[in-house]
C-alpha cells in the first residue's frame, strides 16, 4: 500500500510570524517534522502543502517534495486542514500518482518520533481504520466543570458521575494530541473528522508538545537546550 506523509504548512501564522519555518534549535521549525517523517520507512513519499514560495523552497532543502503550490482560499485562517489535504489528494490523482494511506504530521508538533509513526501505521494497516496520537493527560475530567460567568454556576463536564473519587482511583485518561494522523485517502475526501479517529496509539507528552504561540516557542527551545533531545537533522541531513 503506497503511504505518504502530507506536511501543511502555510504561510500566514498570525501569531508567530512565518511559524512554520522559525528557528529551533538551529533548524527552520518545519524542518523537524520532515527530516524524521523521511526517516521513518514506513513512509514512501514526504509531501509538503504550501501556499508560500519561501516555504516550499525549504521543504525542498530538507528533502520533501512540493509538486504545486496551494491555492490561496486554502491557505486562510478559516480553510480547515482537511479541506487542505483534499485538495492535495486530488491534485496528485490528476497526476496519476494516488496513494492509499495518508499521514497527516503537523509541522507545529516536532517533537514526534519515528517510532509513533511507524506504530501509527502499523495500527491503520491491522485494524483499518483512522488512527490519531494521544497522550496521558493528569488532570481527570470528573473535577471539570462547566463554568456559566452570568450567574457563577458550576455544571459537572461528565454530567452526573461521581466525583466523590480519590486521585490514586481516577481511570487514565487521553487527550488527541495530533502528532500524527493515519487515514485513508476516502476519509480525507469525505471530509471526516480527523480528531474522531477511532484508533489511538500513546506517545509521550514530549511529542505532544504543540507550537502556537510564542510562549509555547519558549517552552519548546527550553525542551531541547535541557532535555537534549536529538536534532532531527542528525537523522536525516539536508538534500541541498
Amino acid at each position: 500500500m503506497n503511504t505518504i506523509a502530507i506536511i501543511p504548512a502555510r504561510g500566514g501564522s498570525k501569531g508567530i510570524p512565518q511559524k512554520n519555518i522559525i528557528d529551533l534549535g538551529g533548524l527552520p521549525l518545519l524542518a523537524w517534522s520532515i527530516s524524521v517523517a523521511r526517516a521513518a520507512k514506513v513512509l514512501d513519499e514526504v509531501y509538503v502543502s504550501t501556499d508560500d514560495d519561501e516555504i516550499a523552497k525549504i521543504a525542498k532543502e530538507y528533502g520533501a517534495r512540493v509538486p504545486f503550490l496551494r491555492p490561496k482560499e486554502l491557505a486562510t485562517d478559516k480553510a480547515t486542514t482537511v479541506d487542505a489535504i483534499s485538495h492535495f489528494i486530488l491534485k496528485l490523482r490528476m497526476e496519476n500518482n494516488c496513494p492509499d494511506i495518508v499521514v497527516l504530521l503537523q509541522p507545529t508538533q516536532p517533537f514526534r518520533s519515528v517510532e509513533t509513526i511507524t506504530k501509527a501505521i502499523e495500527a491503520y494497516k491491522l485494524t483499518g481504520s483512522g488512527v490519531v496520537s494521544v497522550s496521558r493527560v493528569a488532570e481527570h475530567p470528573v473535577l471539570m466543570r462547566y463554568f456559566d460567568k452570568s450567574t457563577s454556576v458550576l455544571t459537572r463536564l461528565l454530567g452526573n458521575v461521581n466525583s466523590t473519587v480519590r486521585r490514586q482511583d481516577f481511570s487514565e485518561v487521553y487527550r488527541v494530541n495530533g502528532a500524527v494522523y493515519v487515514n485513508s485517502v476516502e476519509d480525507y475526501l469525505q471530509k471526516k473528522s480527523l480528531n474522531d479517529n477511532p484508533i489511538g496509539v500513546i506517545t509521550t507528552e514530549l511529542e505532544g508538545v504543540d507550537i502556537d504561540t510564542l510562549d509555547d516557542l519558549d517552552y519548546a527551545r527550553f525542551l531541547i537546550q535541557h532535555k537534549k533531545l536529538l536534532i532531527p537533522s542528525k537523522l536525516i541531513p539536508k538534500v541541498s
